[in-house]
């Protein structure tokens, strides 16, 4: 059994690159791998490996300057969700490309879980969902607003050609952890926005923690792993990851004509070129190739 380790963090780090070799090296010493990113906003990622290990890399982390009040979020998993340790330096913890965005000054009022249906039944309540296109299609909260960004960049260029709608509105915010509701709560305070709200612990907390009869949420929850997605109690989900376009689909979707596994799915076959589907086929030969020799071979978190 493996365990899973999704976690953020906003803090200054002076010199993010200085933490990344002991972070490295906890985290290979506990057989650990998934991805960690450094900037000088923080810390975010998702890990994954033994028990032990795990708690190794999380009592490192909240050593970091500033992470004593580190919290973070477990599920379990009977397969490896990652192939390999990736330990990167950015230049935010999660990109949203507006320099004077700071969750550290000030964010959205959290609303826990247990909460959170009461809150976006309001009427005077609209419920915004701040994740990527792909990860809405496979579920969101009843009522929610989808603004179809393919990338959290995308956001403010929303918001911008969108605030008109909602005049007199308290805003509430979530996404699949947490950290992207940080930001773009803060972002809405700046914009004049009196009353934001972010959903704590983000989709993930809340699928944990209100039970099924009771909740407003429908489909499944797109997680970056091996996984794919989870339902109520993190429980594993039925998507598949089309590795072509790393969106993902469903079991009856690869009996389409538009699915070549590792190459394309009906979302993107007709999105890259010959060249690319080339390359994907190359790529899923060695795979096959390096399963036929017993080897774990998971380029695709590349």
């Amino acid at each position: 059994m493996y365990t899973i380790a999704a976690l953020y963090h906003f803090t200054r780090f002076a010199d993010p690159a200085a933490l990344k070799p002991g972070l490295e090296a906890v985290c290979r010493a506990g057989q650990v791998k998934g991805t960690l990113l450094l900037a000088p906003e923080g810390i975010n990622g998702t890990i994954a490996g033994p028990r032990a290990g795990i708690d190794a890399a999380l009592a490192h982390i909240r050593a970091l300057p500033g992470c004593a009040g580190l919290e973070w979020k477990e599920s379990q998993a009977t397969t490896p969700p990652f192939g390999k340790l990736k330990v990167r330096l950015k230049r935010e913890i999660v990109t949203m490309g507006q320099p004077d965005v700071d969750p550290q000054a000030r964010v959205g009022h959290y609303v826990e879980a247990a909460e959170w249906n009461d809150l976006i039944r309001q009427p005077d309540v609209a419920v915004i969902d701040t994740r990527n296109d792909y990860e809405v299609a496979i579920g969101s909260f009843e009522g929610a607003i989808d603004p179809q960004t393919k990338s959290f960049g995308e956001f403010p260029a929303w918001w911008e050609a969108n605030k008109h709608r909602f005049h007199n509105k308290r805003i509430a915010m979530f996404c699949t952890g947490g950290i992207r509701c940080e930001k773009s709560t803060n972002y809405l305070l700046g914009q004049g926005v009196p009353e934001v709200f972010h959903l704590k612990g983000g989709i993930l907390k809340y699928l944990e923690e209100v039970p099924a009869e009771d909740s407003t949420w429908q489909g499944d929850c797109f997680v970056f792993d091996n996984r794919v997605s989870v339902g109520h109690g993190l429980t594993e989900g039925p998507h598949l990851l089309c590795h072509g376009c790393r969106r993902p689909i469903l079991p009856e979707d690869t009996r389409r004509p538009e699915y070549e596994a590792g190459v394309s799915c009906h979302h993107c076959i007709d999105e890259t070129s010959d060249q690319d589907k080339a390359r994907f086929r190359e790529r899923q030969r060695q795979i096959a190739l390096a399963r036929a020799r017993g080897e774990l071979h998971m380029p695709l978190q590349d």
